[in-house]
């Protein structure tokens, strides 16, 4: 068993949250009828469990281990269940076929994305669906999710929390999420109010660091708001190839390691100012806030400030056993709060690299310590290989490749990474009163960024980088019991 610590782990929460994920995963696929039947069978399962552990006088691991299993299955099966529902109660099967035009009520769930790849690039908007109006005056109340597709630039700059109302045609989702239905529009949105003072403020936060990154050099300066905020409206195509090559694309993606740098950098400023621990905790606190209202409180936020808040506590701490269970509550609750995460490709890989940190890392630095490598070199080589190894069979499944730069360019990509978080955070929020301290700053932090830029270029470069591997579940299985076997 793998050491946390010098100690052996404490997985007494992994399996409820690997069953609450699984069973949550599985739900999506299943009518919602399944997951009531699944989960009502396995809370007796639990009960009747329960009651024969307890007439036991002596009982063993394996018994509560199944039971914890059962509850993970109680839990993710139940949700889920209750989330289809919604989803299935929204009948559009016939405003489908007939390809009428409705209007809906919408309001924003999360940034607009540009997708290209088609004939034109659109915008792609994950909305909450309030109710939908056909031409000939009926009207739907449909409170679920919905993909919206549009080819009109207004949609761009729309906030998450943002009301409105959009004129489309509707499609068939493609399944195996939450997703009620897919409205195709033209027009322009019809705004109804505005959104959140929070939102409003991360949007004119967030448009003060692209000002302050705007006299910058195009490759570096639409890099740095990748890497502080996640937006990537300005990212080179080149550098987006690159980052995709060298397996370096999680870095312009708001995980736990950007939360964790920002609050570690106020818990070192308040480590070296000897302020008292519950002034330290409270700064930390107001940063972790004011950080998810930056980057802006989408579900994947919420995720990643999560999993960077656990990762601190174990450095805070000393304590990284408590932080392991922390990891499988963390999963069981986001998963049961919102079940479309359990088929979301970036929790995964948020939850699998904070496991592989937690897990693998220590050991492995123990043993490279006492192989003589001194303590900064160690650490520095066991967190990206320790990542990448537990995240190297998700990437497998999705990409249908294995990347062999990619441990040595994200050990390259290290140093860099938290000054130009740090300065880019500093950029954005100095920006509305102190423009000329924020495009500082700014040209401060785009000099990680440029070597950031120069890792994946050259890593993109070498021969044989990347290997053909299969894709989907299968590749993604197969790698995971090669990597358990070695």
């Amino acid at each position: 068993m793998t050491a946390v610590g010098g100690r052996a782990p404490d997985l007494r929460l992994a399996g409820t949250a690997v069953a609450t994920w699984l069973s949550g995963l599985a739900g999506l696929h299943f009518s919602a009828q399944a997951g009531a039947l699944t989960a009502l069978l396995a809370a007796a399962a639990v009960v009747a469990g329960w009651l024969w552990l307890g007439r036991r006088k002596r009982t063993t691991r394996f018994g509560w281990l199944v039971l914890a299993l059962l509850l993970g299955v109680v839990c993710g099966s139940a949700a889920t269940a209750a989330r289809v529902a919604v989803r299935d109660a929204v009948r559009t099967d016939e405003l489908v076929r007939s390809r009428a035009t409705v209007t809906a009520e919408l309001i924003v769930r999360d940034d607009p994305r540009l997708v290209t790849g088609g004939r034109t690039p659109v915008l792609l908007v994950r909305a909450r669906l309030l109710g939908l109006a056909t031409d000939d005056g009926r009207r739907l109340v449909a409170p679920a999710r919905i993909l919206v597709l549009a080819d009109n630039e207004d949609w761009r700059s729309l906030l998450p929390g943002q009301r409105l109302a959009a004129t489309g045609r509707l499609a068939l989702p493609r399944g195996g999420d939450l997703t009620a239905a897919v409205l195709s529009v033209s027009a322009a949105p019809e705004l109804h109010g505005e959104p959140s003072w929070a939102q409003r403020a991360a949007g004119f936060l967030r448009a003060g660091l692209q000002r302050a990154c705007a006299p910058l050099p195009n490759e570096p300066g639409g890099l740095l708001p990748g890497l502080v905020v996640g937006d990537t409206s300005r990212l080179a195509p080149s550098v987006e190839d690159d980052f995709r090559a060298t397996g370096m694309t999680h870095l312009t993606a708001v995980s736990g390691s950007n939360v964790a740098i920002v609050v570690g950098f106020v818990l070192l400023l308040a480590r070296w100012g000897r302020a008292a621990p519950w002034l330290a905790a409270g700064a930390c606190g107001i940063a972790l806030v004011g950080f998810v209202i930056l980057v802006r409180p989408s579900p994947s936020v919420v995720r990643a400030g999560t999993m960077g808040a656990i990762g601190l506590v174990a450095l805070a701490t000393g304590r990284p056993r408590a932080a392991v269970p922390a990891l499988g509550a963390a999963v069981t609750v986001l998963v049961v709060l919102d079940p479309d995460l359990a088929a979301d490709a970036g929790f995964a890989l948020s939850v699998l690299a904070t496991g592989g940190l937690l897990l693998l890392a220590p050991r492995w630095r123990d043993a490279l310590r006492r192989r003589g490598v001194p303590t900064g070199a160690a650490e520095a080589l066991a967190v990206p290989a320790s990542a990448q190894l537990a995240c190297a069979p998700v990437v497998a499944g999705l990409t249908g490749t294995i990347s062999l730069v990619a441990v040595p360019a994200n050990l390259l990509a290290v140093p860099a990474i938290a000054p130009a978080t740090v300065l880019g955070v500093a950029a954005a929020v100095v920006s509305p009163v102190w423009p000329a301290a924020s495009e500082f700053a700014a040209w401060l932090g785009h000099w990680p960024a440029w070597w950031l830029v120069l890792v994946a270029r050259y890593g993109a470069q070498l021969p044989a980088g990347n290997l053909p591997w299969w894709g989907g579940v299968t590749g993604g299985l197969l790698l995971a019991g090669l990597a358990a076997a070695l």
